[in-house]
């Protein structure tokens, strides 16, 4: 699809939807608008339903981690139109603790996808008929795609040999009190004279020993 065929779909759809749309950018050959966080019902069922758009699939909801931004937390809608094969990618943004309105109501398969977001990034969706963990355990501590979610988690599960049972405990790194010597790849071996050194030495210094 051109970048002009894009720009005209772009613009008809910001028309449409007036001041819901905040941003429409064509990049790659894709194009994506941003709209308003509690407008994204309105957006997703004109989208749907409007003669000249059609997009009737949700292909998926995901999310995206700015830990610079004020918003930090961005959901990502992609659709697609079988009857123009068209494809469109609407995003919003959002923050810890403020809630986005759930898409179920007009797209039921958003329902996983929605708590695959939840799950991963920790975005809350409003009037979500069951917005629980779907890809992490129970118990689960934190939201594991966040940029600064330590690569060890937070919990760690084992079975207990003893206990007849899996048990849950704070991650553990022994080798954070380990004491490395000095050929240790971590400290290097700038102290140590290795044989064959001393010839070296000797004729840096023009010496013959």
């Amino acid at each position: 699809m051109t970048d002009q065929v894009l720009k005209t779909l772009g613009d008809d759809v910001a028309a449409t939807l007036g001041g819901d749309v905040l941003d429409t950018v064509i990049s790659n050959g894709e194009l994506a608008i941003t709209v308003r966080r509690d407008s994204i019902v309105k957006v997703l069922t004109v989208l749907r339903d409007d003669q000249r758009f059609l997009f009737k699939q949700l292909v998926d909801v995901c999310g995206v981690d700015w830990p610079e931004r004020e918003e930090r937390l961005e959901v990502v809608y992609n659709l697609l139109s079988l009857k123009f094969n068209r494809r469109i990618r609407v995003k919003l943004t959002t923050r810890d603790g403020v809630t986005v309105p759930s898409a179920t109501a007009v797209f039921t398969s958003a329902n996983w996808f929605e708590r695959e977001t939840w799950d991963l990034f920790g975005v809350l969706f409003d009037d979500h008929p069951d917005l629980r963990r779907i890809l992490t355990d129970y118990g689960f501590e934190g939201h594991p795609l966040r940029k600064d979610f330590p690569l060890s988690g937070y919990i760690e599960i084992r079975y207990d040999d003893e206990l007849k049972r899996v048990v849950y405990e704070p991650v553990k790194f022994a080798q954070d009190f380990r004491n490395f010597d000095f050929l240790s790849p971590w400290e290097g071996m700038t102290k140590v004279m290795l044989p064959g050194d001393e010839k070296a030495r000797a004729a840096k210094t023009g010496s013959n020993a």
